[in-house]
């Protein structure tokens, strides 16, 4: 065992006496069996996180039953919705460069034989994920599981997060009143689980299904759900079954098919545009080349069969129960082609088993192949003058009138300076909106956009008026938003040389982000800029900002 560096033989009695003052040590015979790492984000001021603690308890009960002994640590766990609006957004997705540490850090330092990871959120997902590849310890995912969508308490509809969010912009211009709007933010968010729409957390989550690395079930029971209970402790018994038995290891689940998979998986269900940042980085971690066109490809092949909010008025809760993620899956079998279902998962089952033996309960929630709601994904790549090495445009999300979009830009240096300036009345319908200066090195951080989009949607200008930048969205943003520019305003992109009144061509069918400027033009711009200026932060940020690599290659660390 891995753990024998640390346990096994007469030059190791001082690290078990060290062991056995923790008491995790109950008899004599553990230190013959495998050590698990119980790796969670448990905190108190995150939703998604914050019934953690009773998890890891059980959790760590079951892998001591079924002949493990457990060890828990906890890693950090940002909020987007609480960082989201002010300068702690820049530490969201740094974050999950810091979880991708800290997690191999103990990993390596304490020679486990195996870890179930129970994250919930955007970054820690994906941040547990690369430090799983860097280690490559047998590792299952079992994640906290979705919140439970709220009621709205003027319509009665499903409310969530991002029904807040757009609360904000309807009381500003005078459409609710400051009583209804308390009203919608106590109902909206109604217990914990990470937020109850297909937005990043989830869509990771989800996604973490079709990778291999965690159990049918894993994106959509709810949390407060009596299955997710049992999900919890089937992963725990399996991650002793895996360190103890050859299994396969994230290395070897992670290869471009499972990439591919995954991408497949995200198209068909409109999941968040964060998840191409995120996969990437999983590529390039695994020393996998993968190009942007390579996602396209697979959006024009991948039917769009199921669409949740903020795209729609389904939750995850429907999702779990139309089918859930091996509904989706099935779906896809349908067609050659779309998937590959020989992958063998840590459940021991491939993806094709898996899919048989799920059942669609709602056809309106997962649609069949003959009436998707598009026939191509739900995620698309855009290049151009302005996007020479790609954005992202989260389509499922896309007004069907604004595929195509002509615009004059307006343009905004930072996130806070575009909310004054939306809040304040100066974008109007036929604008397109540039924030720039929120990438990955110009944020530092590439804050997620989710408040300016949300106030353009209160505005009532969600159809008029479009948005570009070379930062990021939330999982909550839908509209004709497109982020992840390339190359960034600090890097000296196009985007950062846009002038307001410019025409900015948008063509989402034919994958095209154009500013109607000539060559001769963008030249000239060019020879008179003047260097974008490097962000004012200290501490972390500092180093991120001169370490972080471009959008386009997953804004992973040099």
């Amino acid at each position: 065992m891995i753990s024998d560096q640390v346990k096994a033989g007469y030059q190791r009695a001082p690290h078990r006496s060290l062991i056995r003052a923790t008491g995790s040590i109950k008899e004599e015979a553990d230190f013959k069996k495998p050590f698990i790492a119980v790796c969670s984000s448990y905190t108190d001021i995150v939703p998604g996180h914050c019934h953690l603690r009773e998890v890891n308890e059980l959790v760590k009960a079951e892998i001591r039953a079924a002949g493990g002994v457990p060890f828990e640590f906890d890693t950090i766990a940002v909020c987007d919705g609480i960082a989201m609006g002010h300068s702690g957004m820049k530490m969201s997705l740094p974050s999950r460069e810091l979880i991708a540490d800290t997690v191999e850090t103990m990993l390596r330092a304490h020679c486990f034989d195996g870890m179930i990871c129970i994250p919930n959120c955007d970054k820690i997902v994906p941040g547990m994920i690369l430090a799983s590849l860097r280690v490559n310890i047998p590792t299952i995912f079992a994640s906290g599981g979705p919140m439970l969508p709220g009621t709205h308490p003027i319509t009665g509809k499903d409310s969530d997060l991002n029904t807040v969010f757009e609360a904000v912009a309807e009381y500003k211009n005078d459409k609710i009143t400051e009583e209804q709007l308390l009203e919608i933010e106590k109902t909206s968010c109604p217990g914990c689980g990470s937020c109850s729409g297909m937005f990043t957390a989830n869509s990771m989550n989800c996604l973490s299904e079709v990778l291999g690395l965690a159990l049918p079930g894993n994106g959509t029971i709810p949390a407060v759900d009596p299955r997710r209970k049992e999900l919890w402790k089937t992963a725990a018994r399996r991650i002793v079954e895996m360190a103890k038995a050859e299994a396969p290891r994230p290395r070897d689940i992670i290869t471009q098919t499972t990439i591919d998979n995954a991408f497949a998986l995200d198209m068909a269900m409109g999941g968040s545009s964060n998840t191409v940042l995120h996969t990437l980085a999983f590529a390039r971690e695994a020393g996998i080349a993968y190009d942007l066109k390579r996602i396209d490809m697979i959006s024009k092949r991948t039917p769009h069969v199921c669409k949740v909010a903020p795209s729609c008025a389904y939750h995850m809760v429907d999702v779990d129960r139309a089918g859930g993620i091996s509904g989706i899956l099935k779906r896809l079998k349908e067609r050659d082609g779309l998937i590959d279902f020989s992958i063998v998962t840590v459940s021991g089952k491939s993806l094709g088993e898996i899919a048989d033996a799920a059942t669609i309960t709602d056809a309106d929630v997962i649609r069949t192949l003959e009436a998707p709601y598009s026939h191509d994904g739900g995620l698309s790549v855009l290049h151009g003058n302005l996007a020479l090495e790609g954005s992202i445009v989260k389509r499922a999300g896309v007004y069907a009138s604004m595929l195509k979009f002509s615009g004059k830009a307006i343009c905004f240096n930072s996130q806070e300076e575009a909310c004054e300036g939306i809040l304040a009345g100066k974008v109007e319908a036929g604008h397109v909106v540039v924030i720039r200066g929120e990438g990955p090195k110009g944020g530092p951080g590439m804050q997620e956009m989710l408040a300016p989009t949300a106030y353009i949607i209160g505005a009532g200008l969600g159809e008029k008026v479009a948005l570009i930048t070379d930062g990021r969205f939330s999982g909550a943003t839908h509209g004709a938003c497109i982020g992840h520019v390339s190359p960034e305003a600090a890097e000296g992109g196009l985007i950062g040389l846009i002038q307001d009144g410019d025409t900015i061509h948008i063509d989402i069918p034919n994958n095209l982000l154009e500013a109607d400027l000539s060559e001769e033009e963008i030249a000239a711009r060019k020879a008179t800029a003047q260097p974008w200026p490097e962000p004012n932060v200290t501490g972390w940020l500092r180093r991120y900002a001169k370490l972080v690599g471009n959008a386009s290659s997953g804004a992973s660390l040099a």
